[in-house]
């Protein structure tokens, strides 16, 4: 399945990050851990379209590594892999 998001809409594909405790331990993933604020854009939208009509590219690109608001998106199951989908106003900053 093909997701294509809408206007300034992003497709997100959030990180998972290995939790250790302060002296190493790694967590099992059954261990309720704090969600990441970081992913990965998959897809983007066209644009957010003007007043004038026309339409304003989105800052951020397919592979970019992004930082999100932590309640911005919105989570989404498809084909039983989780994804966000955020409005660009949602992303804080692009990771180098």
């Amino acid at each position: 399945m093909i997701i294509k998001p809408l206007s300034d809409r992003v497709l997100l594909e959030p990180l998972k990050e290995e939790q250790k405790t302060k002296t190493g331990i790694l967590l099992p993933e059954t261990v309720e851990q704090e969600k990441s604020e970081q992913g990965t854009v998959i897809a983007v939208g066209p644009g957010k379209k003007g007043k004038d009509g026309k339409i304003t590219p989105l800052d951020v690109k397919v592979g970019d590594i992004v930082l999100y608001a932590k309640y911005g998106p919105n989570e989404m199951k498809v084909e039983g892999k989780d994804y966000l989908i955020a409005e660009e106003k949602d992303i804080l900053a692009i990771l180098e």
